[in-house]
């Protein structure tokens, strides 16, 4: 039996729009359109009993998953998704102990869901340009107590003089132009190694595509995934009218060897890759898949 107390993290949960997560201070309160929900009285309380506030209506006090720090943290940028980050977990094969690389860390939320994955024994490094969401992310991978599996890092890859990592397993790429860091993405990965990117635009598949390609990868898949929520109900189960929608393109690949010399990767020509279509992309790959 797990009992809550000062410090512990509690989503109080009234329904399925109407949640909070909280620290839990012994002299502090929430201060909702339901009534006040004391701290105290959910101190000593086992998590999933049901507290009532003054207003006589009723929370129920959850112990907070990964889930509910993604979807509650402080959004910087926009996040990646749970509907997203589940299948990136899969498709990559993340697991425990694994050297993760990230590019552009945002507002955390996808690197605290990796971390959680690879702990104890593996690491993510991530890294990004922007002081203010460094600090924001920061705090979110505090908030879901992710911080000793992270390292982050201010480092413009594109630029770096020196890559700071070598041999990931894995690496992702959150940034607007992806296709701009592929050849140092190559030379961080180990062989077959995995890289998933997140595109806002189709645009963007297109330029990235045509850039893994052109930098020996294989494997290339592009989805997008959609989730809809149903409301069960008996006698009136019916689809939900609110729901997540499009968020983001995910585009994944391989690192392969097609025959050239693997110490040289190829440079990505802008040029082609901005006239190119995904299709002949797709048709160069499967000469070398």
């Amino acid at each position: 039996m797990e009992k809550i107390k000062a410090n512990s993290h509690v989503l109080f949960y009234f329904n399925s729009s109407k949640k909070w997560l909280t620290k839990i201070s012994k002299n502090e309160s929430l201060h909702t359109h339901i009534g006040v929900i004391r701290h105290a009285d959910a101190i000593g309380m086992e998590y999933g009993s049901r507290l009532t506030t003054n207003k006589d209506k009723y929370v129920y006090l959850l112990k907070p998953t990964m889930y509910d720090y993604i979807m509650k943290l402080q959004h910087g940028t926009q996040i990646v998704y749970p509907k997203d980050l589940g299948y990136i977990v899969a498709r990559a094969g993340i697991g425990s102990g694994q050297k993760i690389l990230e590019i552009g860390t945002g507002s955390g939320s996808l690197t605290s869901f990796i971390a959680s994955i690879v702990k104890p024994r593996g690491r993510i490094y991530t890294f990004d340009v922007d002081d203010d969401f460094m600090r924001i992310a920061a705090k979110n991978i505090a908030r879901a107590g992710m911080t000793k599996y992270v390292t982050q890092e201010n480092l413009d890859i594109k630029t770096a003089k020196k890559l700071p990592l070598e041999d990931a397993d894995v690496a992702l790429i959150d940034l607007g132009d992806p296709w701009t860091v592929i050849p140092q993405v190559r030379s961080m990965l180990k062989g077959s190694g995995s890289v998933f990117a997140v595109c806002p635009t189709m645009n963007q598949l297109e330029k990235l595509t045509v850039s893994l390609v052109e930098n020996e990868f294989t494997d290339i898949e592009c989805t997008e995934h959609i989730i809809r929520t149903i409301e069960a109900r008996e006698g009136k189960t019916r689809h939900s009218f609110q729901g997540i929608g499009h968020t983001t393109y995910l585009c994944y690949a391989r690192k392969a060897f097609f025959g050239r010399d693997a110490t040289k990767p190829a440079k990505i020509r802008r040029s082609s890759a901005t006239k190119s279509s995904v299709g002949s992309a797709s048709r160069r790959t499967s000469r070398h898949a």
